[in-house]
């Protein structure tokens, strides 16, 4: 696997999902999907994979520590099934979820797209849920009175 193969992936990514412009999105090494920044990447030392970075949202202040409670738990419970792990970036205060996805046979423009559709779903539960919530529906939320991330 290598770089071509990944450029490859993305150009069928747009294909399956019809941008026009797959050359765009290689050199910026991003989408934009339902209000979300998907940044794509490939590292010279994981050649077997590409990443998946999806933006949720900031955190408000005086929520952090139970942000990180709810993103502790869904790692442990939900995204250890997945190659995947949720942060928080120190500078900028924004959620991220971390993908990896291994460049195996089967994997295509297709299975990208419905990849990113899957985490995106995640990403609004967060958003509308979590990371905008009113104080009183983020008070129950955050004592342990929801239902969790749909896998």
């Amino acid at each position: 696997m290598n770089m071509q193969h990944y450029q490859q992936l993305i150009r069928d990514l747009c294909d399956a999902v019809g941008l026009p412009d797959a050359d765009a999105a290689i050199a910026r090494n991003a989408l934009e999907v339902e209000g979300f920044e998907v940044l794509l990447g490939y590292y010279d030392n994981d050649p077997e994979a590409l990443y998946l970075n999806f933006a949720f949202g900031s955190v408000t202040s005086g929520r952090s520590l139970r942000v990180y409670r709810l993103m502790l738990e869904a790692n442990l419970s939900l995204y250890a099934q997945d190659q995947a792990q949720l942060g928080l970036d120190a500078d900028s205060g924004l959620v991220l979820l971390v993908v990896r996805v291994p460049m195996l046979e089967g994997v295509d423009g297709p299975y990208l797209a419905d990849t990113i559709n899957h985490y995106v779903e995640h990403g609004r539960y967060w958003r509308e849920n979590i990371l905008l919530a009113e104080d009183e529906m983020f008070e129950s939320l955050s004592q342990g009175d929801y239902t969790w991330l749909r896998a």
